[in-house]
């Protein structure tokens, strides 16, 4: 797929490397449709950066967790772009909920923006995509998918659902639509994080660094554009995985 006039879609594309997807698909010459849904003064100045970039920018408010909400804003992208050729399900959310426990709070916030969210998103996008050229789903995991974090077991079942949902919407969705997964890995400094940590973490990549958001998202604009690729996932994290294995032996 040419990228060049098409539209995208980006939930949670505001901030941090939802931002970063945002503006690497403008640069490809994508208008973009930006999610957000309480960041309205940070969607506000994403979308004047894709402006200056030469593409169209529209943010949207609207919380992926309620359907009536992310049909609302399917029907507001359609009117102002006549169609969407790609959706980036990325608005996440992080919070520990160490089990066993008895608030289900941040289990239920977790699995209402990361399986219903994006769950939803394709859902309504779908049929709109099928009335156009067909186009591509791509959502974003992270690494809990593959091995999962202690204290966060709602993130980490949501990002596992992300890589299901991906495969599922490949199978269900092909020849027309394409559905693919980031699973990005470290990449913006959390704000509790120590020089000490942070070197850690970079440490425990086989490339010795943090990653940057834009690098995250050359791989959304890969996917994006790569017409022969349906229901893959690639992971974009220096190594991580396989960081330990650099202080083992024999």
């Amino acid at each position: 797929m040419e990228l060049e006039g098409k539209t995208a879609l980006i939930t949670g594309g505001a901030r941090r490397v939802g931002r970063g997807i945002t503006l690497a698909l403008a640069r490809a010459g994508a208008n973009v449709v930006i999610n957000y849904n309480t960041s309205a003064t940070e969607a506000l100045e994403t979308a004047a950066e894709a402006e200056a970039l030469g593409v169209r920018a529209l943010p949207v408010q609207a919380s992926v967790s309620d359907y009536e909400q992310v049909g609302a804003m399917m029907a507001t992208a359609v009117e102002h772009f006549d169609g969407i050729d790609i959706l980036v399900n990325n608005a996440s959310t992080f919070k520990p909920d160490p089990l066993p426990t008895d608030d289900l709070t941040v289990w239920h916030k977790s699995i209402d923006t990361l399986v219903h969210g994006p769950f939803y998103c394709a859902n309504q996008v779908a049929p709109i995509m099928l009335e156009g050229d067909g186009g591509v789903i791509i959502g974003i995991g992270d690494l809990s998918a593959f091995e999962p974090w202690p204290g966060f077991a709602g993130h980490a079942v949501g990002k596992g659902a992300v890589l299901s949902l991906t495969r599922q919407l490949a199978l269900e969705l092909a020849p027309r639509i394409r559905a693919n997964a980031v699973v990005p890995g470290p990449a913006l400094r959390p704000a509790d994080y120590d020089d000490a940590t942070y070197q850690r973490v970079a440490d425990d990549t086989l490339l010795g660094r943090w990653g940057t958001p834009e690098e995250m998202a050359e791989a959304v604009v890969f996917l994006a554009k790569a017409d022969y690729i349906t229901g893959e996932v690639i992971t974009v994290d220096g190594g991580q995985r396989f960081g330990h294995r650099k202080h083992t032996h024999g």
